[in-house]
């Protein structure tokens, strides 16, 4: 093995060694990159640690790579519209000549102070104007904004976008965003258009590339490296942080050390988070499912003594939170890797707590 550890658990760092989603990088580069494309939004979504950000920084570097395209990446509660004329200006030197010769945009801030010209007082206006000029260059402009949610600044920027695409502006819009953030925002009204945009769900990744890449990377045996695969569940957060404590052990081989540092981080990266915002209905569900791998809804029913209008709202939040996987009909299980393991020592705490 190498001296430097491939693997991360840091949020947001793209790390050395991980798995590509291919297919979504591919399905949203290809119909973004033909000449007509039929879509210009797409959103990425799924619970964090799904691999959201590595996804959306793989497709910014596919388009950073082609001359017609500028990207451009925007905070969520950024002045959307501003900061993007404001990149355009000190990135595109073709529009920075431009601006500076037919745009008085010191009201914002940019630019040179034309005095034989009125500030202009509509960024709607100015981006407008701008994407004309880029199209005349046969330039696309691509936005992303990664951890998408509801603000006041992407809400307006989506209203103003659906007007620029009907009048057929070369700009485009990728996000990424957990579950309930996205929902929140296409749930908003006068937003049609983005909840009709095609989404893309952080799926499980897939277990045999996974194995393949620990035996590969960390030199373990097939067996050992399938084991660890299977662990992870798919969970893209999982997958790096077993390769990373495997590989800083050192032995080759999965111990008690590494599963007992595995089920720490899990847990202090992203699952107390996940249950601190579950209501107590959900984690009286929950401490019965994860008696399990897979259990029957009607089983459940009888364990909790509940009726299928008290489980079917907890069912939603817990599916819309990527904690039950409910695809097989009847039929309820955990996707999240050494959950049971985690609601246990919780129930555990939370029952000291109320008999203290």
């Amino acid at each position: 093995m190498a001296s430097k550890n491939p693997y991360t658990i840091s949020f947001g760092k793209i790390p050395t060694q991980f798995i590509s989603r291919s297919s979504i990088i591919d399905s949203i580069t290809d119909a973004l990159d033909s000449e007509t494309p039929d879509e210009q939004a797409f959103k990425l979504t799924g619970i964090r640690g799904t691999g959201k950000t590595v996804t959306l920084t793989a497709i910014e570097r596919y388009f950073r790579e082609r001359d017609e395209w500028i990207v451009i990446g925007v905070r969520p509660d950024a002045e959307i519209m501003t900061d993007i004329v404001s990149n355009l200006y000190s990135a595109v030197p073709a529009l920075t000549k431009f601006i500076d010769a037919n745009l008085n945009l010191s009201a914002f801030g940019i630019g040179l102070n034309l005095s034989k010209k009125s500030p202009a007082t509509s960024m709607d206006y100015v981006l407008k104007t701008l994407l004309r000029e880029l199209s005349k260059n046969d330039k696309r402009l691509l936005i992303t904004i990664d951890e998408a949610r509801k603000t006041k600044g992407i809400i307006d920027f989506i209203q103003e976008f659906q007007i620029l695409i009907r009048e057929e502006f070369p700009i485009n819009l990728v996000v990424a965003g957990l579950y309930e953030d996205i929902e929140s925002i296409e749930n908003t009204d006068g937003l049609t258009f983005f909840l009709r945009a095609t989404k893309f769900e952080m799926t499980p990744l897939n277990i045999t590339y996974i194995r393949s890449d620990y035996q590969n990377t960390l030199g373990v045996s097939y067996d050992d490296a399938e084991k660890m695969a299977f662990i992870t569940k798919g969970y893209a957060f999982a997958y790096q942080v077993l390769g990373k404590y495997v590989w800083d052990s050192g032995k080759k081989a999965l111990t008690k050390e590494v599963i007992m540092k595995f089920d720490e981080v899990l847990a202090d990266k992203v699952y107390k988070k996940i249950w601190s915002e579950l209501a107590p209905k959900d984690k009286y569900f929950l401490s019965f499912i994860v008696k399990k791998d897979k259990m029957e809804a009607s089983e459940l029913l009888e364990l909790t003594k509940q009726n299928h209008s008290s489980w079917s709202i907890p069912r939603a939040r817990l599916k819309e939170k990527g904690i039950i996987d409910v695809e097989t009909r009847g039929v309820v299980s955990i996707k999240l890797p050494r959950f049971k393991e985690f609601v246990d020592e919780q129930i555990a705490l939370e029952g000291e707590l109320q008999n203290a």
